[in-house]
């Protein structure tokens, strides 16, 4: 059985990558796992896919600058009335800057990356791979749950 890896070389990444979707609360709505050589925009449309069929209702969606580009707008028009606004940073940034709403994602894959198992690539097939990464925010849904 082959296993889909890719190196990214913008990112410097042998292996794969992970998309995901949250709330505005963080909570996961949709996850994409994939080969690294996979550009990030030509990822996102199966990503973006699948949630519209999940989750029709949604309308907004926030973005960083790697999917910014007409290719992504133009297959997300397919799926309905979506707003899209990419969150760039700024060129005259030094350093760490907090960018408006894509800290929410960051911190979602801070929460995951708490488990061990998602720190390192170690799956060898991309099903095993979404379904680590589900348990892992099934693991912080219950906790957060069994605190309140």
């Amino acid at each position: 059985m082959a296993v889909p890896v890719g190196y990214d070389a913008g990112k410097k990444i042998k292996g794969r990558k992970r998309h995901i979707i949250t709330d505005t609360s963080g909570h996961l709505v949709g996850l994409q796992v994939h080969a690294a050589d996979i550009q990030d925009r030509d990822g996102a449309v199966d990503l973006l896919r699948s949630t519209k069929t999940l989750y029709p209702w949604l309308r907004h969606i926030f973005a960083d600058g790697a999917y910014a580009g007409d290719k992504l707008k133009e297959a997300l028009s397919k799926f309905g009335d979506w707003t899209f606004e990419i969150i760039k940073r700024s060129d005259v940034a030094k350093g760490f800057e907090v960018l408006p709403r894509r800290w929410v994602v960051e911190r979602t894959f801070a929460w995951l990356n708490r488990c061990r198992r998602l720190a390192k690539d170690f799956e060898a097939a991309i099903t095993s791979a979404v379904a680590w990464v589900l348990i892992a925010h099934i693991r912080r849904l219950t906790r957060r749950i069994a605190r309140a």
